[in-house]
């Protein structure tokens, strides 16, 4: 059992337990409602695909909850079992024909008592004696198919009903009936018998669940291609040189060696040498990227052409590709919200069946057409019955369309954040980071006719030195340029959303936004037709006043300019080709937003710029444009955008963010490339799309088929291949969404 949380005292824990032996929906809910009566049990959530219980307890319950859990779910009927046991089976089942055997030995035994059935076509009798086909399907019956029985018992025992409590008692009840004309039978007739309709059913329903769980497999490749980045040894750098040790072993601040062509082992900075990177399987971007010194290391890429020493900064769960695989499996855990509709109609779909049955078995007799008749056609409806493929639809959609969206780069979060995606009709963007680059330069400084240009500017970055804001770093970087000395500020305080004040020298000075100033009632004076004339070219212009016995008195301005990302403008008029609209929020001015929003292709005009918005306005901002039950989704990457991005219906995070901004998302876009926000809207409108196939597609098997087998019209080894068909066509469907491609 594995935490998947990050604990605090007071928040719950959340446990994943493996599931064994569940067949269909039914068996799902069960299993749920067992967790759930557990003391101390919060929640659990359980998922067919995936064969996993996601459990929420209370953190102070926590210690020693793994053996009641699995007490529970074993009490409920089924087998539990720890992840790492179901991780290890699926590395051990990589062959294509794992757990076939048990289907060829019933393929084998069948087939004997089917072909007779072919030979009656062609007017040849090649029917086996009662005796050949009793011994023939008696193994089928109680060997393979004992599976059925026992987990159709636990069913009983708890007065619920699945999938293999149908297979059961269908398929025994031909079994029984055959016997019973067997042994009836006057002297020297041959009674037709009906083992072959029973052989038939368990081999093809074993042949469906062995055809699902190859399925299985493929939808969790994106999981196993994750944990396949992980190298199994580092070298670690020591006083003698190179010693190889397991990746267990490493410890963050050890310097490790990575030789060309190598996996990176874990997040790490580059100490010494020049290399490419190829982190395609992380972020899904093609092309290698440069890191020299101080450059970040992910582990799970590929190290390029050059040998580099690195300094660990993070192991095991806490780094990027443990998060990611963590973020991949919690979303193909989840269930989606149209996932409820299927759990209401799975609890009554058993017990509504066999009603069916037995009012199928009644209608016949009360006809007048005799018992065997009557029984085969109950049989039949009995085994075409498949609450398999309703427990399966949507589970195996959203693990498939996650997998592949994590290909690309896109991580799901939730189950709920894929569902919601494919409903957005707007999107809004933070402006700086997002739409551009997020690296403004100081393009100008202006300095009262009083003050001494470079002596201002060396104290405005001294103030600005302590802060990481982009303005802040820009005035840095300019007055580093200039080969100007910084002296050491005193009294530094950031004000949220306006900017920084400080002493330099004994002279206090206040550097922010024209807002700021007009606040505080500042008064620009030579300098106001100026700041006028910048925001009309489109920068962004801040001010610098100093504190003086009358008051403020202006001193400086400073214009910065920003370039929009690559791919931004085409990313928007993607998203506008599929009728979304897109708005950017921004903090500047009026002038300098419009400005950007022109050069991104948005229109002012028709509203799709708002601009001077503090950060702690952005999620009123995002609650503005959802009035009238429109669906938003935020993209931001700042700290000041997590309050946006949890208010927004899908909040979409950039991978190059902060950790906040990612935590608060339901989507992280890893190459924080705004064109991925197309991608991900697209894939989640492919996966609804097959959800819903899949859900019809699910019903109408059972809405048509179990009236038909009703009415007589289906034998019940036709109504076994079609209870097969279903589940391994939903499975098939589900699996069409690895072909989905970003553009």
């Amino acid at each position: 059992m594995n935490s998947a949380s990050l604990r605090t005292a007071d928040a719950p824990d959340t446990l994943d337990l493996g599931v064994g032996g569940m067949t269909c929906a039914s068996c799902v809910g069960r299993v749920e409602r067992a967790l759930r009566k557990v003391p101390g049990v919060r929640d659990a959530t359980v998922n067919l695909a995936t064969e996993r219980a996601h459990i929420v307890v209370d953190a102070a319950a926590a210690a020693g909850m793994d053996a009641v859990l699995r007490r529970a779910v074993r009490n409920a009927g089924y087998e539990p079992r720890s992840v790492a046991e179901q991780d290890a089976d699926a590395a051990a089942e990589q062959s294509p024909w794992a757990g076939f055997t048990s289907v060829a030995i019933g393929l084998l035994l069948s087939a004997p008592l089917v072909l007779p059935m072919f030979g009656d076509l062609f007017g040849r009798h090649w029917m086996l004696p009662a005796w050949a086909q009793f011994l023939l399907a008696t193994p089928v019956q109680f060997i393979l198919g004992a599976r059925f029985y026992k987990a159709g018992w636990h069913a009983a025992k708890a007065l619920t009903g699945n999938m293999d409590l149908l297979v059961a008692l269908g398929t025994s009840a031909g079994y029984g009936l055959s016997l019973w004309l067997w042994w009836t039978a006057a002297p020297g007739h041959a009674p037709h018998l009906y083992f072959e309709a029973s052989a038939v059913v368990v081999t093809l329903v074993l042949l469906g669940k062995w055809l699902e769980a190859r399925a299985k497999r493929q939808t969790t490749a994106a999981i196993r291609a994750l944990h396949a980045l992980r190298p199994e040894v580092a070298h670690l750098l020591v006083r003698d040189g190179e010693v190889d040790v397991p990746i267990a072993e490493v410890m963050a601040g050890d310097r490790l060696v990575v030789r060309p062509g190598e996996r990176i082992p874990v997040d790490g900075l580059v100490q010494e040498g020049h290399t490419q990177v190829d982190e395609s399987m992380l972020t899904g971007e093609p092309l290698p990227v440069v890191r020299e010194a101080g450059g970040t290391l992910t582990g799970g890429s590929i190290n390029g052409d050059g040998r580099i020493v690195m300094q660990v900064t993070a192991v095991g769960g806490e780094t990027v590709l443990a998060r990611i695989i963590r973020l991949v499996e919690d979303a193909q855990a989840a269930k989606a919200p149209i996932q409820r509709l299927v759990d209401q109609v799975s609890a009554v779909f058993v017990p509504a069946v066999i009603a069916i049955a037995l009012v199928t078995l009644a209608g016949w007799l009360w006809a007048g057409v005799g018992l065997e008749t009557a029984l085969i056609r109950a049989v039949a409806v009995l085994v075409i019955a498949c609450p398999c493929a309703l427990g399966l639809a949507t589970p195996a959609a959203i693990m498939a369309g996650t997998g592949v969206a994590a290909k690309y780069g896109i991580l799901i979060k939730d189950a709920e954040a894929l569902e919601v995606a494919h409903r957005v009709g707007t999107v809004a963007f933070d402006k700086t980071g997002t739409l551009t680059v997020g690296r403004p330069r100081l393009t100008a400084f202006h300095a009262h006719p009083e003050s001494d240009e470079p002596a201002l500017l060396s104290a405005v970055a001294a103030v600005q030195s302590g802060s990481e804001h982009p303005l802040a770093r820009a005035v840095v970087a300019a007055a580093q340029e200039r080969g100007l000395a910084l002296a050491q500020p005193e009294g530094v305080r950031a004000v949220p959303g306006r900017g920084t004040e400080g002493e330099v020298a004994g002279r206090s000075y206040l550097v922010g936004s024209l807002r700021w100033m007009q606040e505080l009632g500042v008064d620009l004076g030579p300098l106001a037709g100026q700041a006028a004339a910048l925001q009309g070219q489109g920068a962004t212009v801040s001010a610098v006043a100093e504190r003086v016995t009358q008051g403020l008195a202006a001193r400086a301005l400073l214009a910065f300019g920003d370039e929009p990302k690559p791919g931004a403008r085409e990313a928007l008029e993607r998203l506008k080709a599929r009728g979304v609209r897109c708005v950017m929020i921004s903090g500047d001015n009026r002038g300098a937003a419009e400005a950007m929003a022109r050069r991104l292709g948005l229109d002012p005009a028709a509203g799709e710029v708002m601009a001077e918005v503090l950060p702690g306005d952005k999620a009123a901002a995002v609650a503005a444009l959802k009035v009238g039950g429109k669906v938003v989704a935020m993209v931001g990457d700042g700290v000041n955008d997590a309050p946006a991005l949890a208010a927004a219906d899908v909040g979409m995070a950039m991978g190059n963010g902060t950790d906040v901004a990612m935590h608060a998302a339901g989507i992280t876009l890893m190459r924080g490339e705004p064109r991925l926000v197309a991608a991900a809207l697209d894939v989640s409108h492919r996966t609804v799309a097959k959800i819903r196939q899949n859900l019809f597609w699910a019903f109408a098997y059972n809405v048509a088929g179990i009236p038909l087998a009703a009415l007589g019209y289906l034998n019940p080894v036709v109504a076994g291949a079609a209870m097969a068909l279903s589940s391994v066509s939903v499975m098939t469907n589900a699996l069409l969404l690895k072909r989905w491609r970003a553009e």
